[in-house]
């Protein structure tokens, strides 16, 4: 029997399986950069050189005059990077993306249109049940940014500035220990034959973590208390060195907090931060120490907290200085519009890549779970518990 082979021209006129390739249309994305009104809010969610990387990309972008001002961004670099700079907010608003850090307000939500894609905080402890209503009204998509996650499964944009929060609570308590500000005149330092400044952390989490990495790197002697061994494990680890971990036994938290001189709560809660140190706890601290309430968006961990603002950032309660700023990254807006703008150039290329937000969200688990509005529907089970208001389901709404 002998061996025939098919010549390799007969073989290219045989049928062959035919391969589809599927491809996302690429979209240009116009987008619209208010000016922050929210009290004290300092912060711009795009640099001159994100606003630079999408124009050159072939993306638009409005921006309202001096929106970068407070961050230390000025007109002139935006408009060197390519956005168009207006007066006109009508005209920003009108754009079919928003980007914002904090939520819009009531009045804000008017001027944008229907079936807008609105990018910002959701922060739903200080929302109402009608600017829900409001967002549902004008058939508006809504993406919490605190919510999306990455591919590890955590919150890039918590953790950003979280580590802000974590590292600025130790060198604002660093400036209220000073005699100056009513503190007790001791330097968070380590100098030779003087013993060092005793700092307790509630709370191993981000925040807790680079409190400690700031105050262990100023000298410090810190004490770490969490309920969950497993953060305690992970701090251990992330600070590269052995350090004081407790679990929260109210004794041994009474007693670190009687010989400290600053203390940091970072616990979150669900809903509302648990109330860790009481009243009495805090009547047994040294006159002079200084407490740092970071947690104090979600209520406080300790019973003497009262909210404060940046004009009027402290307030003394049995002899001890707290600092009850509810959002202390604002504080450093430059640093902090960095971080945010890292974690929204990204996923603004990616939404664009895929085709549309729609695309976006399909294939982008983590962006989906930040998606708490589409077109008008709620689809965050949280809100629809916290208010009462109906939802559906994303992955029924989205194929």
């Amino acid at each position: 029997m002998s061996n025939v082979t098919t010549p390799f021209s007969k073989l290219q006129l045989l049928p062959q399986e035919e391969t589809l390739e599927l491809l996302h249309k690429k979209g240009d994305l116009f987008i619209g950069i208010p000016k922050e009104t929210s009290y004290q809010e300092k912060r711009i969610c795009l640099t001159p050189d994100a606003v630079g990387a999408l124009i050159s990309h072939g993306h638009r972008i409005i921006m309202e005059a001096n929106a970068g001002k407070a961050s230390g961004f000025t007109d002139l670099e935006y408009s060197n990077a390519g956005a168009e700079i207006t007066n006109d907010v009508e005209k920003v608003f009108s754009c079919p993306i928003i980007l914002k850090v904090e939520p819009p307000s009531i009045d804000e939500i008017e001027l944008i249109n229907p079936q807008t894609l609105l990018i910002s905080a959701l922060q739903l402890k200080t929302q109402s049940k009608k600017y829900f209503e409001r967002l549902a009204a004008k058939r508006i998509t809504a993406i919490a940014f605190e919510f999306i996650k990455d591919e590890a499964g955590t919150f890039p944009a918590v953790r950003a500035l979280s580590e802000i929060a974590g590292t600025a609570s130790v060198l604002v308590a660093s400036e209220l220990l000073a005699n100056t500000n009513g503190g007790n005149g001791l330097l968070l330092g380590n100098i030779s034959g003087v013993p060092p400044t005793e700092v307790v952390i509630i709370g191993a989490g981000t925040v807790g973590e680079f409190a400690a990495r700031s105050a262990i790197g100023l000298g410090a002697n810190v004490k770490i208390f969490d309920n969950s061994l497993t953060k305690l494990r992970c701090i251990q680890a992330g600070l590269g060195r052995p350090v004081y971990t407790s679990t929260l036994q109210p004794k041994t938290l009474l007693k670190a907090l009687k010989r400290c001189d600053i203390a940091i709560g970072a616990v979150r809660g669900k809903n509302r931060s648990p109330i860790i140190v009481s009243d009495e706890m805090v009547k047994q601290m040294k006159p002079g120490s200084v407490i740092l309430d970071v947690s104090i968006d979600m209520g406080g961990c300790f019973e003497t907290s009262e909210i404060t603002t940046h004009d009027n950032p402290t307030f003394i309660k049995h002899g001890v200085i707290h600092y009850c700023i509810p959002n202390i990254p604002s504080r450093y807006s430059k640093t902090a519009s960095n971080a945010i703008s890292n974690i929204f150039t990204p996923y603004l290329l990616k939404i664009a890549d895929d085709g549309g937000i729609e695309n976006a969200i399909r294939f982008d688990r983590g962006l989906k779970n930040g998606l708490y509005f589409y077109h008008g529907v709620l689809t965050s089970k949280s809100v629809s518990d916290w208010f009462g208001l109906p939802y559906n389901d994303a992955n029924l709404l989205i194929f």
